[in-house]
């Protein structure tokens, strides 16, 4: 029998080359493993009890956590924050007014579920429907509210829908206004396209950052403990956010009250199971945490406990971190060209620190800046302190090691005063003779 690899089993030399190689190999392996743990220390494994999950920075929309992010899912009643967020729109545009009457049609009162039990007929004002939306998810409150801005329900989810792609929501479609199934609508009102209302936590944590950004005051009404609709209804119905701050003082909530919580949105349909769209600020920072499909009961409070998992995660385990500071040039644009002055450039620097949010402990390296002036080339006379620019940095995100840019304005950092004629005639005949010099070389 032929034995072609027998001569290197029994080589005593190549053997100890191998061993060699071997050792060095691990040796090498070790030394690139520990030179990784100290470039980002690792945040501790996080382990949640629902299908899809995001923890967002409410500040710059900086991703902290993802899990399934980006898988479309029924949001129930999380729906109900795009109608939140036009009926705020409609009355900053002036469109209509808080202390409008509405009077309330058959779609509404129609409506099953979480309800304040509207009946055909009744009237109320824009804000009273928005309350009871917003703090009771009141599914013929919200119908109305959106009948009220659009005509009808199905031309209101057509705005929701333009709205989302507006908003960057990629991977969300509503058919209406409330987050339930289309068999659970009232029959006379589905609308004629098939399929269900769907979003990714990701694009609910979208639509919370533009609701917080664009229209803060809306955590006055989310926070609201309670709401007792109507002066003659004999108790209050308690917020369906369990994890309000408020509710550290009442017994049954105290386990899900979660300091510095004022908002935003619950959801929960058979289909859906258990969802939740919160937000909390501590110490200066605002996170928006989104739980989707979380096994359980209704009234069990799984979602709640998830969520807090997603804030301890967020607060204690990551810092602010200033990556660029503000008045500061950045490498490689210190200066700009200026025409028609009496210099020929202006140094520039960043009108306002970059902050992210960082895991504790970590190193953020700006890799790039590139800049984008607001006229090319400047014109004096330029003043010191004017925005004359934009500039896009490059970093390493330390949270996820992904690849991120931000941008800041660039402003003067010195005047600079515009060139007498004198001084702009003798550079155009400079630049004239240079000109004509250069072409005389070039025909050589």
């Amino acid at each position: 029998m032929n034995r072609p690899h027998s001569s290197f089993r029994s080589s005593p030399l190549l053997s100890k080359r191998f061993v060699c190689m071997t050792v060095l190999f691990g040796i090498l392996s070790m030394l690139l493993m520990a030179g990784a743990a100290s470039a980002a220390p690792a945040t501790p494994a996080l382990q949640l009890n629902a299908q899809a999950a995001i923890l967002m920075d409410a500040e710059t929309g900086q991703v902290l956590y993802q899990h399934n992010a980006d898988l479309a899912l029924p949001p129930a009643s999380m729906s109900k924050m795009m109608t939140e967020y036009l009926v705020e729109k409609a009355v900053e545009e002036g469109k209509i007014k808080w202390d409008d009457v509405v009077t309330v049609g058959d779609n509404a009162a129609a409506q099953i579920g979480s309800r304040v039990f509207l009946a055909k007929g009744e009237k109320y004002t824009v804000k009273q429907l928005y309350v009871a939306m917003a703090v009771a998810s009141a599914n013929d409150a919200t119908v109305q509210l959106a009948e009220t801005l659009g005509g009808s329900e199905q031309e209101f989810v057509k705005l929701m829908n333009e709205t989302a792609k507006k908003l960057g929501m990629t991977n969300t479609h509503f058919v209406n206004t409330t987050g339930l199934d289309r068999s659970d609508m009232p029959a006379a009102f589905r609308p004629a396209e098939e399929g269900e209302t769907l979003m990714s936590a990701r694009d609910s944590a979208i639509l919370a950052y533009h609701i917080l950004k664009e229209m803060p005051q809306f955590l006055e009404i989310s926070k609201i403990p309670s709401l007792k609709f109507r002066e003659r209804d004999k108790t209050s119905t308690p917020n369906w956010n369990w994890m309000l701050e408020s509710n550290k003082n009442i017994p049954n909530f105290r386990k899900f009250a979660y300091p510095g919580v004022d908002g935003l949105k619950t959801g929960h349909t058979p289909t859906a199971g258990n969802c939740f769209t919160g937000t909390s600020l501590r110490n200066g920072t605002r996170l928006i945490a989104v739980v989707m499909n979380v096994p359980g009961g209704l009234y069990d409070g799984t979602r709640f406990l998830e969520t807090a998992k997603l804030f301890d995660y967020g607060f204690n385990n990551f810092e602010k971190k200033t990556i660029v500071e503000g008045k500061t040039a950045l490498k490689g644009i210190e200066t700009l060209k200026v025409s028609k002055g009496k210099q020929s450039s202006v140094p520039v620097v960043t009108a306002q620190d970059i902050t992210i949010l960082a895991p504790k402990g970590s190193n953020v390296e700006i890799t790039e800046s590139t800049m984008k002036p607001d006229l090319n080339p400047l014109v004096a006379p330029i003043k010191q302190g004017t925005k004359i620019g934009t500039a896009t940095v490059k970093y390493t995100d330390p949270a996820t090691g992904e690849a991120k840019t931000a941008t800041v304005d660039m402003i003067a950092n010195e005047d600079v005063n515009k060139a007498g004629w004198l001084t702009l005639m003798f550079r155009a005949i400079g630049s004239f003779f240079s000109g004509l010099f250069k072409g005389i070389v070039d025909l050589f």
